[in-house]
C-alpha cells in the first residue's frame, strides 16, 4: 500500500539519478550517432569531452582514454563524425550523455562500411573465387578499353600498348568513371563490348582519387556484370594502394592502368627474340630428325640380313638347347623344394604334440598367477597414495580453508551476487560478508576505486 506521507514516499536525488541512469543504459543499448563536433576539450587526463550537434539539437559526449584507438587527436570543432557508443547519465550533475566507444569521419566511414558489407556479401556468393576467373590470352587479337576517353588513364594505356606491342588493335568503349551516372555508363560500355565480340580481353579502369572518386567501381550491379562477363577483364582502378569491388570480381587486378597494359600484351622485343629462338630450335629438331631417320635405315638394313632363313634356323637351334637345360634345372629345383617342405612339416608336427602343449600351458599359468598378484598389490598401493594426495589437494583449495586465513566472501545484500570489484556497489548499498565463522551485514559508506 502506497504511503500518503511525502517524507516517507520521497527518494533522494542520487537515487533518482541512479534509476534514470539504469533506464537509459538498459533501454537504449549501443547505437551510431551522426553530428558535428563542438566544445571539444582535452584535459590532462587524456579523456575527450565534446558536444555533438545538428541543426536543432545537441548532446554531451565523453570519449574516455581507454576507448580511444588511432589518431584521435585529428578531430576538431566543426568536424562531422559518426560516433558509436551507449547513452548514460552523469549522476553528479544529472546530465545525460553519450559514452563514445568509437568515432570516425562521417562521409568516409559510411562508404567504408558499405564497401566492407558488399565485399563480404559477394565473397560469400563465391564471386571472388579464383576457380571462376578466366586466364588472359597470351597474345590478344584485339584489346578493349572501358574508361573515360579524356582521362589520363587512357593516355597511359595507349602509350604502354604502343611501346610494347603496337601491332595489336585497340577499341575504346567510352564511359564516365566518376559520379552518379558512372556505374550505368560503365555497364553499358561493358555490354557493348560483349555484344560486338571484337575483343578477346578488356581493361576497365581510371586514374587515382579519393574513396568517393572511385566509388563508381564499388557498385554492386556493375560488380555482378563484371563477374558474369564472358571476356577476360583486367581491373585497373586508381593506384597500387587503391582497392575497389571491381578489383576483386575481375579476372585480374592491375595496380595501375599502365600496369594493366603491360599485363595484356607481351613485350614486342622479347616476343621477337622468342620467335628467333623457336626458329633455331625448329631447325635443330629437323636436323636431329634427319639424323635419326638415317640411323633407322642402317638398323633396318642390319635387321634384314639377320632375318635370313639360315640365321633363323641357327637362333631356333640355340634356343632349343637353352630351353632343354632350363627344364632340367627347374625339375631338380622343384624336387629339392618339395623335400625341404616335407622336412619342415615333420618338425612342425612334432612341435604340436599334446604333451608339449600341456607343459607350456602349465608354466604360463604359474607365471600369470605371480604377475596378477604383484599387479594387484601395486594397483592398491598406487590408488591409496593417489587418494591421500587428492585429499590434501582438495583441502588446500577449499573455500573454507581460505576463510580460515582471514579472507571473506562479499555479496550484494539484495541480489546475492558475489562482489569482486569496488565499482560493483555504490555508497549506501548493503553488502553481506561471510567469514570463517558467521556473517556480517554492512552498509557501504565509501567506494574506493583502483585509482
Amino acid at each position: 500500500m502506497q504511503s500518503n506521507d511525502p517524507a516517507t514516499a520521497a527518494i533522494t536525488v542520487s537515487q533518482l539519478n541512479r534509476r534514470v541512469k539504469t533506464l537509459l543504459e538498459q533501454g537504449m543499448g549501443r547505437l551510431w550517432v551522426e553530428g558535428e563536433i563542438s566544445n571539444l576539450s582535452r584535459p590532462a587526463s587524456g579523456h575527450i569531452y565534446l558536444s555533438l550537434k545538428d541543426n536543432s539539437a545537441q548532446v554531451s559526449a565523453a570519449w574516455f582514454r581507454q576507448r580511444q584507438r588511432g589518431p584521435a587527436v585529428r578531430f576538431k570543432d566543426g568536424d562531422r563524425v559518426l560516433a558509436y557508443g551507449r547513452v548514460s547519465l552523469y549522476e553528479a550533475r544529472g546530465n545525460y550523455q553519450l559514452i563514445i566507444e568509437q568515432m570516425e569521419p562521417a562521409g568516409e566511414g559510411v562508404l567504408k562500411r558499405r564497401f566492407d558489407a558488399l565485399k563480404l556479401k559477394l565473397s560469400a556468393e563465391g564471386r571472388f573465387d579464383e576457380d571462376r576467373k578466366q586466364p588472359l590470352p597470351t597474345l590478344p587479337t584485339c584489346i578493349g578499353v572501358i574508361t573515360s576517353p579524356s582521362g589520363a588513364a587512357i593516355r597511359d594505356i595507349l602509350s604502354v600498348l604502343g611501346r610494347r606491342f603496337p601491332a595489336v588493335p585497340v577499341v575504346i568503349y567510352p564511359a564516365a568513371v566518376q559520379g552518379d551516372a558512372a556505374p550505368g555508363e560503365l555497364m553499358m560500355a561493358l555490354q557493348t563490348a560483349i555484344e560486338r565480340k571484337e575483343c578477346d580481353v578488356l581493361i576497365m579502369g581510371r586514374g587515382g582519387g579519393s574513396l568517393e572518386d572511385l566509388w563508381a567501381f564499388n557498385d554492386e550491379q556493375l560488380a555482378r556484370e563484371i563477374a558474369a562477363c564472358p571476356i577476360p577483364i583486367v581491373s585497373a582502378v586508381g593506384h597500387e594502394v587503391d582497392f575497389t569491388i571491381a578489383d576483386f570480381v575481375a579476372d585480374v587486378r592491375a595496380p595501375t592502368p599502365s600496369g594493366a597494359a603491360e599485363m595484356v600484351v607481351p613485350d614486342q622485343v622479347a616476343w621477337l627474340h622468342r620467335i628467333d629462338v623457336l626458329g633455331t630450335r625448329i631447325a635443330r629438331v629437323g636436323q636431329r630428325a634427319l639424323e635419326d631417320r638415317a640411323q633407322s635405315l642402317d638398323w633396318l638394313g642390319r635387321r634384314l640380313i639377320a632375318s635370313s632363313p639360315a640365321a633363323t634356323l641357327r637362333r631356333q637351334n640355340d634356343k632349343l638347347r637353352e630351353d632343354s637345360g632350363r627344364l632340367a634345372s627347374a625339375m631338380r629345383q622343384q624336387l629339392l623344394q618339395q623335400r625341404n617342405a616335407l622336412q619342415r612339416a615333420a618338425g612342425k608336427l612334432l612341435q604340436q604334440s599334446p604333451a608339449l602343449s600341456v607343459q607350456r600351458s602349465i608354466g604360463q599359468l604359474a607365471t600369470i598367477r605371480q604377475r596378477l598378484g604383484t599387479s594387484a598389490l601395486k594397483a592398491l598401493g598406487d590408488a591409496s597414495h593417489r587418494i591421500a594426495l587428492l585429499g590434501r589437494a582438495l583441502n588446500s583449495v577449499s573455500p573454507l580453508a581460505t576463510l580460515d586465513r582471514g579472507y571473506a566472501i562479499v555479496q550484494d545484500e539484495t541480489s546475492g551476487r558475489v562482489l569482486t570489484r569496488a565499482s560493483d556497489v555504490t555508497t549506501g548499498d548493503k553488502v553481506r560478508a561471510r567469514l570463517s565463522e558467521g556473517e556480517l551485514v554492512a552498509t557501504v559508506n565509501k567506494v574506493i576505486g583502483n585509482d
